[in-house]
């Protein structure tokens, strides 16, 4: 498996970049080849800070780096060297099998879709994110990349996260939600009440109608529904809350001698629900829908996050994701001839 790294994006790049790559390599062999990409003397640098050297990796130049305050299309047009312009081009070039990015969301998601296209009978792609609950793990589509979505969007995301959790969690009929502030069919905003008509007479996926954010936590679908705007603050809001808890239950636990005794007995018990819970297990997210492979990570991604990040990328490869989406909805357009 062929990898392109964004070495300069996110906030600490390179550091978190290099780092996550230097765990990568020792935990995952089947990464034949990773294009470490941007300005090769700040790469190497940071390579000799961290005593990394692979023959694997191939350093990759590129001279210019979106910042946070560019726009994702400008940062495309504007900055064609950047990192993440030149590591989707490994991709078009087919040197790379996929990329990975902490950097600006937006000029990951509109250099992949400029430069990659989209599968057939996908409009957008749509950001796909591994969430946790009490009984199961379960899938948010779309978690960032189109805030202004349509209904048919929302119907392609339904199929693409079914084939996503089918192909890559092992469900056999993934039950598919539609985010809502209410389970009644009249209940949604007019994106919500549209999108519900039409995955009600879409075949091939299993739509039990729409799901308040209280269902998530405990016995969700595997496949939740929405828009990039809601599906981005759910997501964020999700990441937040957790680590609010667990900043809470620590202090109280500190606040007694008996508590901190409570806490060292439970703490077994802590550990695993925080490794459930914490954003950097997961590490990078799909962009689903792309004719490539572009995995996006928190910009905030800690080394250890940059490696499941890149672990995703070779998951996503090696499950062929992208073959079962194309197929999922060349079905789906034969349904709906």
């Amino acid at each position: 498996m062929r990898i392109a790294l964004d070495a300069m994006g996110g906030d600490f790049a390179p550091q978190n970049p290099i780092g996550g790559l230097k765990l990568a390599l020792a935990e995952l062999p089947q990464m034949e080849r990773v294009f470490v990409v941007g300005k090769p003397e700040v790469i190497q640098q940071e390579m000799d800070r961290q005593g990394l050297s692979d023959p694997r990796i191939e350093i990759v130049a590129a001279s210019q780096v979106v910042e946070m305050s560019d726009s994702g299309l400008d940062a495309v047009r504007r900055k064609k060297d950047s990192s993440i312009s030149r590591a989707v081009d490994l991709i078009k070039e087919k040197k790379a099998d996929a990329v990975v990015s902490a950097g600006h969301t937006g000029a990951a998601v509109t250099a992949s879709l400029i430069k990659l296209r989209t599968l057939p009978g996908v409009d957008r792609p749509a950001i796909a994110a591994i969430m946790p609950s009490v009984t199961k793990f379960w899938l948010l589509i779309d978690a960032g990349a189109n805030p202004d979505s349509e209904p048919q969007h929302l119907v392609q995301n339904a199929i693409m996260g079914s084939a996503y959790a089918r192909h890559v969690l092992g469900r056999k009929n993934p039950q598919v939600g539609l985010m809502s502030n209410g389970t009644e069919e009249d209940k949604g905003n007019a994106l919500c009440k549209e999108a519900g008509k039409l995955l009600r007479r879409t075949e091939g996926i299993h739509y039990m109608g729409n799901v308040e954010g209280h269902d998530l936590w405990d016995t969700p679908p595997d496949v939740v529904v929405c828009d990039g705007f809601t599906g981005n603050i759910l997501l964020k809001t999700s990441e937040g809350i957790a680590h609010a808890i667990f900043s809470m239950m620590k202090t109280e636990i500190m606040s007694s001698a008996r508590t901190k005794l409570g806490g060292l007995l439970a703490r077994p018990a802590f550990k695993r629900v925080h490794t459930k819970t914490n954003a950097d297990e997961y590490g990078g997210m799909p962009l689903l829908g792309l004719n490539g492979i572009t995995i996006i990570a928190h910009g905030g991604a800690s080394s250890y996050a940059m490696k499941n990040a890149l672990r995703s990328a070779c998951e996503t490869i090696s499950h062929e994701v992208n073959p079962h989406i194309e197929e999922s909805m060349r079905k789906h357009a034969l349904m709906h001839v």
